[in-house]
C-alpha cells in the first residue's frame, strides 16, 4: 500500500530535494554549495528547505545515504568486494560528491554529528559483508586462509577511503587500478 497524505508529499519533497542537492553538488561542487543554492534549486526557500533537514549537516548526510543506498540497491546480491570497486570508481566520476563523502565521514566521528549513527552503522555493515565476501572465499580456496577476514574487510575500506582522499589531491592517480593491485596483494598466501 502506498503512503498517502502529507506525510507522503513530506518524504517525496526530502527525495526530490536530495535528488537536487546531488545534481548540484555533482555539477558545482562541494566546497562552493550553500544552503540558499540546493533550496532554490528545489524551488524552497531557505527557511522551507530547513523545514526538511534541520542543518545543512544533516542535510549532507542525507545525500550520502541517498548515493548509498542508490549503489547498494544497484549492486544487491552482488559481490561486497565489487560494489566497493564500483563505489570507488565512481568517486573518481565525481569530484564533488568525493569531497563531500570525504568531509561528511570525518565530521561523522564525532559522536554528536547528525551523521555519527548512520556512518557507524555504514561501516559496520560494509565491514560484516566483505569480511563475509572474504571467507566465501577462502571456503573457495580463492583467498589465503590464513588471512583474517575482519582485518582484510578492515583494510578494505581504509584503502577505498584512502585512495579516493589521495585521488581528491592528485587526480592522475588511477584509484581502481591501485585498488585491484592492492586487492591481489592481499588475496596472495
Amino acid at each position: 500500500m502506498s503512503k498517502r497524505g502529507p506525510y507522503a508529499k513530506g518524504s517525496a519533497k526530502r527525495h526530490e530535494i536530495l535528488d537536487r542537492a546531488l545534481e548540484v553538488i555533482e555539477r558545482e561542487g562541494y566546497n562552493s554549495i550553500s544552503a540558499r543554492e540546493i533550496a532554490r534549486e528545489s524551488g524552497l526557500s531557505q527557511a522551507g528547505l530547513l523545514h526538511y533537514f534541520k542543518t545543512k549537516e544533516e542535510l549532507f548526510v542525507e545525500v550520502v545515504r541517498r548515493r548509498d543506498d542508490a549503489l547498494f540497491d544497484e549492486f544487491d546480491g552482488r559481490d561486497p568486494i565489487e560494489t566497493l570497486v564500483e563505489s570507488v570508481r565512481r568517486s573518481a566520476d565525481s569530484p564533488g560528491l568525493a569531497r563531500l563523502f570525504a568531509a561528511v565521514s570525518v565530521d561523522s566521528t564525532d559522536a554528536q554529528h547528525p551523521g555519527h549513527a548512520y556512518f557507524a552503522y555504514r561501516y559496520a555493515r560494509l565491514r560484516s559483508r566483505l569480511a563475509e565476501s572474504v571467507r566465501d572465499r577462502q571456503s573457495r580456496g580463492e583467498f589465503s586462509a590464513d588471512r583474517d577476514p575482519d582485518a582484510v574487510a578492515v583494510a578494505l575500506l581504509a584503502l577505498a577511503d584512502g585512495l579516493r582522499v589521495l585521488w581528491l589531491l592528485d587526480p592522475t592517480i588511477d584509484v581502481v587500478g591501485r585498488f585491484m593491485e592492492s586487492w591481489e596483494l592481499m588475496r596472495r598466501d
